[in-house]
């Protein structure tokens, strides 16, 4: 049984609009992820229930605690649109339960972008089946696309469907949580139609600062639990830089491939990338590891890969700059800014 009439009317209105378009394709799969999506939503446990059964433990009360504190920041302080999302929790038992394909041309710095009604274009494509995700996968194989298959911890519907908390995530530092929740708080509150880099980018950037003034609120600048996550973030810059100067690298070896055999530019493509993973060892990581394991995963490297960090992160600076200088780094007032400036779905 649904949870509410309510609730109960959003997916029946939200599945016949899809049913409406002339793409059967698009009917399958829609109604499909929305089937997905209320499976989950009927499993899933509200978060105030959980707190008062003795049956859970208190670890993962604790952890949920944490959530709801993170999510009332971002509503007060933020400025973030409040909502039902992660006010309930879906336990995963160590299982993952979304899948994620990505595509890029193969000698083509660019994310292909699969089409959807009411959202628009979008350079991903999910599943809560991982066959089905793997025979989308295969299918852009075969038509000639570098493709990458991933899993994802939270997402935003946006609205439509109360989105829970999942238990994978719970796991994950104060910081690493508290960017993870933002993140898709900030979806809810601004998304554009068709500008998923934009999108990304931004859910990214108000993730990443809204993280840090929400543990200098709980724990002060000088606690472990912000240091920790600042010595994360350093690292993930210093990853996110080298693979951006890499797109350009290879988006540069890709316009001397005319006339060039697709052996040699196989060759000249992996060689490179290759070697952009090698140079990782160069970068003054906190964590020395790091380049050794990019180095044991090359050959799942190629430019679905690239593209992800272009979508999400290809554009932090430009944020960067207007909410420093012309909003003073007020998270909360630069999100009013965008909220007006842009049209959300």
């Amino acid at each position: 049984m649904f949870s509410s009439k309510k609730s109960y009317t959003k997916i029946i209105v939200l599945i016949l609009f899809i049913t409406l378009l002339s793409n059967c394709k698009i009917v399958f799969y829609g109604v499909e992820q929305g089937i997905g999506q209320i499976k989950l939503v009927n499993k899933a446990v509200p978060i105030k229930k959980i707190m008062k059964d003795s049956l859970y433990a208190d670890s993962i009360k604790t952890r949920l605690a944490f959530v709801e504190e993170v999510k009332q920041y971002a509503i007060d302080s933020l400025g973030l649109k409040k909502s039902k999302n992660y006010s309930t929790f879906y336990d995963q038992h160590g299982k993952q339960i979304v899948w994620i394909v990505y595509a890029a041309p193969k000698y083509k710095m660019e994310a292909y972008n699969w089409k959807y009604p009411i959202l628009g274009k979008m350079p991903y494509k999910g599943f809560f089946n991982q066959k089905k995700a793997e025979r989308e996968a295969n299918k852009m194989k075969e038509q000639g696309f570098d493709v990458r298959i991933g899993n994802v911890s939270a997402w935003s519907t946006l609205g439509y469907f109360k989105d829970p908390i999942l238990s994978n995530v719970l796991d994950r530092s104060d910081g690493e949580l508290a960017e993870l929740i933002i993140h898709e708080l900030t979806h809810a509150t601004v998304y554009v139609k068709g500008e998923a880099q934009f999108n990304e980018n931004l859910a990214s950037f108000i993730g990443i600062n809204g993280a840090k003034k929400f543990l200098i609120h709980k724990y002060g600048k000088n606690s472990e639990k912000y240091n920790e996550y600042i010595g994360k973030l350093n690292d993930q810059e210093l990853i996110t830089n080298h693979f951006l100067k890499a797109t350009k690298k290879l988006d540069s070896l890709y316009n001397t491939f005319e006339g060039k055999t697709d052996i040699k530019k196989d060759s000249l493509k992996t060689n490179m990338i290759e070697q952009i993973i090698i140079d990782m060892k160069n970068i003054p990581f906190y964590n020395t590891e790091i380049p050794e394991r990019y180095w044991e995963k090359r050959e799942l490297i190629n430019n679905a890969f690239f593209a992800i960090y272009i979508t999400y992160f290809m554009d932090l600076s430009q944020f960067e700059d207007q909410y420093k200088n012309e909003f003073n780094s007020n998270i909360k007032k630069y999100m009013k800014y965008i909220a007006k400036k842009y049209k959300s779905v």
